[in-house]
C-alpha cells in the first residue's frame, strides 16, 4: 500500500487515521472498508445507463440486484427488489439460483446477506467504502470490554444483548454467543419483550435512540430505567450502582442522518405547513419521537403514506433519497410530502453506491471477474446466524 507522494516529499509519516480518511488504508477492525480497486467509468459518461442495462442482461439470472430504500434513483432503477436491510437479505436467501448478489446498500447489509445466503453464492458490494457510521460506533473489542465491565459489576449473567440489524457481523456474532437476539426497527419491541423473559437487563447495541424509544415509548419504562454506556470512557462512564439499577444499558451510538432531526425541526414545519402530519423513524432522538404524530420503520413510513388520504400533508424524518422518491410517487394524489429538516441530508455512505460503481461491478461480473466480495468467516457466521434465527423465531 502506498502513501501520498506529498508526505514522502516532506518526510512526514501520515497517521493511520489520516490514511484511513484519505481512503489509502483499511481498518480491519472497523465494520466498513475503504479500498475499492479497479477503474470506475466517468460519472459524466452518458452511456452509463445503457452499460448497466447491457451488463445486467448479459448476466441474466446469474445476478440478483438488491436496492435499499435510501439508494439514489439512478441506482434503484436497476434493483430487482427494494426494501430495508433485513428484507433484502431474506430476498437474497430466497434466490438460491443467483450466483451473484449485488447489494446496493452498505457493508453490514452485505454481511447479513452473506450470512443468510448459500455457500455457493457470492455477495458483492459495489463500493467497499459504503459503510455505516452507526455500525462503526460499536467494535468487537469495545463490546467485549463492556461485557468485562458488566461481569466485574456482577450483572453479566442477568444481561441479554439485543443488537440492532444495523451492526457488524462481529457484533451479531457476539450477540448470538451471549444468548441474545437481533432486532429491526419494526420488531424491536418483540425482541425486547423476549429478552426480558430471558434476563433482567438488556444491553442494546448500537443505536441508543431505537433502544430508548422502544423501552420508554412502546414498553412503558421510564428514562430513569435507561443508562448510556460510553465505550470511550472507563467503565462506560457509569458507576456499578448505575449499572445494577438499570434495566436498559444503551450503547452510545446513533444514526448520523436520523440523529440530526430536532424538536425545532418539528416546531418549524408545523408553523410552515398548517395541518401537517409529522412522521419520523425511531432512530430519531427521544424528544423528536415524543413531538411527532407518528413513529415507525422505513416500511411503516411507506405504508402510512400509501394509506394516507388525498390532499394530506406530511413531514418525514428519515433519509432524503426516500423522502424525495415518496414525494414524487404520491404527487399525483395531491399528498404534500416534505423533508422534516430544512437542511438537505443524504446518508453519505449509502450514497457512495452510485451508477459508476454499479456499472463497474456489473461489467466486471459479466467479464468473469469477481470484485468486492463480502465474506464473513465461518465462526462469526455461525454465531451471527444463531442470533438472526432467534429473531426469526420471535412471535
Amino acid at each position: 500500500m502506498t502513501t501520498a507522494q506529498t508526505s514522502v516529499d516532506l518526510d512526514v509519516q501520515p497517521s493511520p487515521l489520516a490514511l484511513l480518511l484519505l481512503g489509502r488504508e483499511a481498518d480491519p477492525k472497523s465494520e466498513r472498508g475503504v479500498e475499492c480497486p479497479g477503474d470506475l467509468p466517468s460519472p459524466s459518461d452518458p452511456d452509463l445507463v445503457a452499460r448497466a442495462r447491457a451488463a445486467k442482461e448479459k448476466l441474466g439470472d446469474k445476478v440478483f440486484v438488491l436496492g435499499h430504500h435510501y439508494q439514489r434513483d439512478e441506482v434503484i432503477q436497476f434493483a430487482d427488489v427494494t426494501g430495508d436491510s433485513f428484507k433484502l437479505a431474506r430476498d437474497a436467501a430466497a434466490k438460491p439460483e443467483a450466483e451473484y448478489i449485488v447489494f446496493c446498500g452498505v457493508h453490514f447489509m452485505a454481511e447479513s446477506a452473506d450470512i443468510l445466503t448459500g455457500d455457493d453464492q457470492k455477495v458483492v458490494l459495489p463500493d467497499l467504502a459504503a459503510g455505516c457510521s452507526m455500525a462503526d460506533m460499536a467494535t468487537a473489542e469495545q463490546v467485549a470490554e463492556c461485557w468485562d465491565v458488566l461481569t466485574e459489576a456482577g450483572i453479566a449473567e442477568q444481561v441479554v444483548p439485543v443488537s440492532y440489524m444495523n451492526s457488524s457481523a462481529d457484533i451479531k456474532a457476539f450477540t448470538g454467543k451471549h444468548g441474545g437476539t437481533i432486532c429491526t426497527s419494526s420488531n424491536a419491541k418483540k425482541a425486547l419483550e423476549w429478552a426480558f423473559e430471558q434476563g433482567e437487563k438488556v444491553l442494546f447495541l448500537p443505536d441508543q435512540h431505537l433502544g430508548r424509544n422502544t423501552a420508554v415509548r412502546d414498553m412503558g419504562m421510564s428514562l430513569d430505567d435507561c443508562v448510556l454506556y460510553n465505550p470511550h470512557k472507563p467503565n462506560g462512564g457509569l458507576t456499578v450502582e448505575q449499572l445494577r439499577d438499570a434495566k436498559m444499558i444503551l450503547w452510545r451510538g446513533h444514526c448520523s442522518v436520523h440523529g440530526r432531526f430536532s424538536v425545532e425541526s418539528v416546531n418549524d414545519v408545523r408553523e410552515r405547513i398548517l395541518g401537517v402530519n409529522v412522521l419520523v423513524h425511531p432512530e430519531c432522538r427521544h424528544e423528536v419521537v415524543a413531538a411527532a404524530d407518528y413513529v415507525g420503520s422505513t416500511e411503516y413510513i411507506i405504508k402510512a403514506l400509501e394509506a394516507a388520504p388525498r390532499g394530506s400533508k406530511w413531514a418525514i424524518g428519515t433519509e432524503l433519497n426516500l423522502v424525495r422518491r415518496l414525494a414524487n410517487r404520491f404527487a399525483a394524489e395531491d399528498k404534500e410530502i416534505v423533508f422534516l429538516d430544512k437542511t438537505v441530508c443524504f446518508c453519505s455512505t449509502m450514497n457512495r453506491i452510485d451508477l459508476p460503481h454499479l456499472v463497474w461491478a456489473l461489467e466486471s461480473l459479466a467479464d468473469g471477474k469477481l470484485i468486492n466480495q463480502i465474506q464473513v468467516d465461518a465462526e462469526t457466521e455461525s454465531f451471527a446466524k444463531l442470533a438472526l434465527e432467534r429473531m426469526l423465531a420471535l412471535p
